[in-house]
């Protein structure tokens, strides 16, 4: 019972990092502009090595690993945004939207850490430490650019 508990925390990131992959590459076609390709590959980057990591342990628990992504709430939204401000090439708010997307990833790793802080070995706890931390640097690049170029706006 506690494993399949862990495996559902588990596969609720993977979904995250899925959404993360996902929306990180759409938005890295949809713009021309080299920076923010490059940023969005990194981005796409962190998530698919926490996948990775979250995958592995799904698969030593004896679960099964989503595979898909979560195409309504949040993450959606973020996205759709992300691609409309692509077409008008408004980069502040290009970045504002990926911030919000940020913030939905790092709170869902921060409540599935708190909330399962019992269940989860210390191992499990320094992986899912260790790619919230991932997370927030991803977090910090995004709106140290967005501070930057707010400055010069």
């Amino acid at each position: 019972m506690e494993n399949e508990k862990i495996v559902n925390v588990l596969n609720a990131l993977i979904v995250i990092n899925n959404d993360r992959i996902e929306g990180y590459e759409t938005a890295a076609a949809e713009t021309d502009e080299t920076d923010l390709k490059d940023l969005f590959g990194r981005l796409s980057q962190t998530s698919k090595m926490c996948k990775t990591e979250l995958v592995e342990e799904v698969h030593k628990l004896g679960g099964t690993p989503e595979e898909g992504t979560r195409v309504t709430g949040k993450f959606f939204r973020v996205w759709m945004d992300v691609k409309a401000f692509l077409t008008g090439k408004d980069r502040v708010s290009i970045l504002k939207s990926c911030e919000y997307g940020e913030n939905v990833a790092a709170e869902t790793y921060k409540d599935a850490i708190a909330n399962n802080l019992h269940a989860l070995t210390s191992q499990e706890q320094t992986m899912l430490n260790a790619q919230a931390s991932l997370l927030k640097t991803d977090l910090n690049k995004v709106i140290a650019l967005r501070d930057a170029l707010a400055v010069l706006a």
